[in-house]
C-alpha cells in the first residue's frame, strides 16, 4: 500500500451517509492525537505514520501504523495486531462488528470512546514495539 496524497477533507466529506462524514472527522482528530502523526491517505484509508511489515513467508510491505477508512456500511478500522487481542475491550466497546483485522462501526454515538482509544493505543503500541513473532514491523515514518 502507498500514500495516495488525496485531500482528507475531500475524502471526509465524499463519505455517505453524513453520520460516517461526522464519524471520519472524530476519528482522524482521535488518531492523530494518539498517534502524534498528522494524517494521510492511502488509497481510501486515513492513515497515522506507516510502517513496514514482513511476514515469517517472505510477505512484505507498507502501511499506515493506524488507520481507518469511512466506508458507507461502517467506519472500518484496521487494527494491525488482529481483533483478538483487543477481545476484553471489545466486550466493553458497544455496537460493533469484527473481521480477522477489521472493527466496523456504524456509529461513533454507540461505542465507549475511552475503550476505542484504549484499543487504538494499545495496537499503536504493539506496532511501535516491533510487532511479534508471526510480523516483523518497522516504523518508517
Amino acid at each position: 500500500m502507498k500514500q495516495t496524497g488525496t485531500n482528507i477533507e475531500a475524502l471526509i466529506a465524499s463519505a455517505s451517509p453524513a453520520a460516517r462524514r461526522r464519524d471520519a472527522e472524530t476519528l482522524t482528530a482521535i488518531m492523530q492525537e494518539i498517534s502524534g502523526r498528522e494524517p494521510a491517505t492511502w488509497g481510501t484509508i486515513i492513515g497515522f505514520g506507516s510502517c513496514h511489515y514482513r511476514y515469517p513467508t517472505g510477505n512484505e510491505g507498507d502501511s499506515p501504523i493506524i488507520c481507518f477508512a469511512p466506508r458507507k456500511a461502517a467506519s472500518t478500522i484496521y487494527l494491525l495486531d488482529g481483533v483478538s487481542a483487543h477481545a476484553e475491550a471489545l466486550a466493553t466497546l458497544g455496537a460493533h462488528t469484527t473481521g480477522a483485522g477489521c472493527l466496523y462501526l456504524k456509529n461513533l454515538d454507540d461505542v465507549d470512546l475511552d475503550v476505542l482509544r484504549g484499543i487504538l493505543q494499545r495496537s499503536l503500541t504493539w506496532v511501535e514495539a516491533g510487532g511479534s513473532d508471526q510480523i516483523d514491523l518497522a516504523i518508517t515514518q
